[in-house]
């Protein structure tokens, strides 16, 4: 296999992990990387779809007790019915609104001037958010209750956006909404295991006339290096959240959107317009 194949594969897949759960944009990070490394034909496409299940495997192993826990207690439990509940329900406004809209979003707004545009804003709203520092009504994930979780889960519709992104809509839009930043945090990692899941099966099922044995090894690789940087990220920001705000995410957006504008504005990178 080409080691240059290889290189790019570890570094898509180590940017993936690390960007899915911070409110950072994979998505946006992703489109720019895959075109500073010129991998962005469809099969790229396909590659990026499936690490993405290597990251959201990263969440089911960490919250593996409280997972099972839920399916479990699914039965009987009414504390795990309502964590179920709330998460089924905050999956379905960016899942319907994503079948509907995504192929026009993808058309027009996957490329890397709208997602620098998209990170700027998303960093000033942040911002925004922590100067306001929103009344806490909800500590834990368990304590949410329906309308809390339908919410978070509108909010999340504009993660559709790209550069917005989805972890970062659905942490700032649950505090804005009264959810602690810990409680959050957390219940933005359990909603991405059906909204990206859901989406990445059903973008590789469009995709699958890319896709041959030939591509299992550099598919894998990008997989684990997702699986394993995602890992680091979940941790570090849980740890991180328990005494810190967001401000450093918000200012790492603004700067980083800015330099793809200013890069693009001078000529010193030529982002493609499609």
């Amino acid at each position: 296999m080409d080691p240059v194949l290889i290189v790019k594969a570890l570094i898509l897949g180590v940017v993936e992990g690390l960007t899915e759960f911070l409110p950072i944009s994979s998505t946006g990070h992703l489109i720019i990387t895959e075109q500073l490394l010129d991998f962005n034909d469809d099969k790229a496409k396909a590659f990026a779809i499936f690490i993405q299940l290597g990251a959201i495997l990263a969440v089911c192993w960490e919250y593996r007790a409280r997972l099972a826990a839920a399916v479990g207690g699914l039965a009987s439990d009414p504390k795990q019915q309502r964590f179920v509940r709330n998460v089924l329900m905050a999956f379905v406004p960016a899942a319907g609104l994503g079948f509907l809209l995504g192929k026009h979003i993808k058309a027009y707004l996957f490329h890397p001037i709208p997602v620098a545009t998209a990170f700027i804003v998303g960093g000033v709203i942040i911002l925004w958010l922590e100067r306001r520092r929103p009344r806490v009504r909800v500590e834990q994930v368990d304590q949410m209750g329906l309308a809390d979780a339908i919410k978070v889960g509108f909010a999340q519709c504009l993660a559709l956006i790209p550069g917005t992104s989805r972890s970062g809509a659905t942490i700032i839009g649950g505090m804005w909404f009264g959810l602690s930043r810990r409680a959050a945090t957390e219940f933005s990692f359990f909603l991405a295991i059906p909204t990206l899941t859901a989406a990445g099966l059903y973008d590789l099922y469009k995709h699958r006339d890319v896709l041959s044995q030939d591509d299992l090894v550099l598919f894998a690789i990008g997989f684990v290096a997702a699986f394993v940087s995602a890992i680091i990220a979940v941790r570090g920001l849980i740890r991180y959240v328990a005494h810190h705000d967001f401000t450093v995410f918000a200012w790492y957006r603004i700067v980083f959107g800015l330099l793809v504008l200013v890069t693009d504005w001078t000529g010193l990178v030529r982002w493609a317009a499609d």
